[in-house]
């Protein structure tokens, strides 16, 4: 097997056992640097809220929180099951970190920035066309539908760095939506994307220190026992996949089965035979005469 082909860890598992290795600082900050657009410095890494949730929850959600070098706080999190209240979930994350940071009594002006990264391997909208979305709290006149933006003093007094002064205080969220990536590489961004759907960095790419993860993360120049244990994450996590899948079928199944009774419910009302209901639904006739 060549260089090119030689596969590596995945992103999830990279954060989970080795990017809290600070000789691995590197990794995350190539990329977080590309995305944000600005060279970033990882001072260091905090409590990771996934750490504190159920054995279950493991497979299905990673997360690394960092704290760099101009006192901002980002959480990297990758996420492979959809989750029905998921921007609900970001939004505690995110709020949770604020509280988190500050002492009860100190100042609101040492209220942490924080910025909240998903990697998905689901979709979260309809009729998407775009794959990596930006959102932060901004504020337009009712009116004019002009932006109101803070005067350069309080932004310098707020964020204390120029290069910072068309931030805000309020978190910010990007949504990476891998099932959306074509595999088309145009730019630094979508080589970090193409590695997080893939799992491969090509010999080509050039975004910063994306080589560097290449080497580190090389499946084949890892102990043993840790490749052992990877292929074990593998395939745990392949089960809870599968498990998930097969909760959501039977999910469906019990919906259809819940929209045939409503229906036999509205049929019976309206003074239809029994035997025409069971025909129309599929339902049992002794199931119908139950409703009545």
């Amino acid at each position: 097997m060549n260089a090119k082909d030689r596969p590596l860890v995945s992103f999830d598992w990279a954060i989970k056992n080795m990017l809290r290795n600070k000789a691995n600082y590197d990794i995350l900050e190539g990329f977080l640097s590309v995305l944000l657009k600005q060279d970033i410095k990882i001072l260091s890494i905090l409590e990771s809220e996934s750490n504190q949730e159920y054995q279950t929850d493991k497979f299905n959600r990673v997360d690394l929180v960092v704290e760099d070098e101009n006192k901002e706080i980002m959480v990297v999190e990758v996420q492979n099951n959809r989750e029905v209240h998921y921007f609900a979930r970001l939004l505690y994350g995110a709020s949770k970190l604020i509280v988190d940071h500050i002492q009860l009594g100190e100042s609101y002006e040492k209220i942490r920035k924080i910025i909240s990264i998903s990697i998905l391997y689901f979709s979260l909208g309809e009729g998407e066309s775009d794959y990596v979305y930006h959102g932060r709290t901004e504020f337009y006149g009712l009116n004019d539908h002009s932006k109101l933006d803070l005067k350069r003093h309080d932004k310098k007094a707020l964020f204390g760095m120029p290069e910072r002064l068309n931030a805000s205080v309020f978190p910010e969220y990007y949504l990476i939506e891998l099932e959306r990536f074509r595999n088309v590489v145009k730019s630094d961004l979508d080589e970090w994307i193409y590695f997080f759907k893939n799992a491969e960095i090509k010999q080509e790419f050039r975004s910063k220190n994306i080589q560097r993860a290449r080497e580190k993360l090389d499946l084949l120049q890892m102990p043993e026992s840790e490749r052992k244990a990877y292929e074990k994450y593998l395939l745990n996590k392949a089960s809870e996949q599968g498990m998930f899948e097969s909760a959501k079928l039977e999910g469906k199944i019990e919906g259809k089965i819940e929209g045939k009774i409503e229906d036999a419910k509205v049929m019976l009302a309206k003074g239809m035979p029994v035997a025409l209901i069971s025909e129309i639904t599929g339902l049992a006739e002794a199931e119908i005469f139950k409703l009545k």
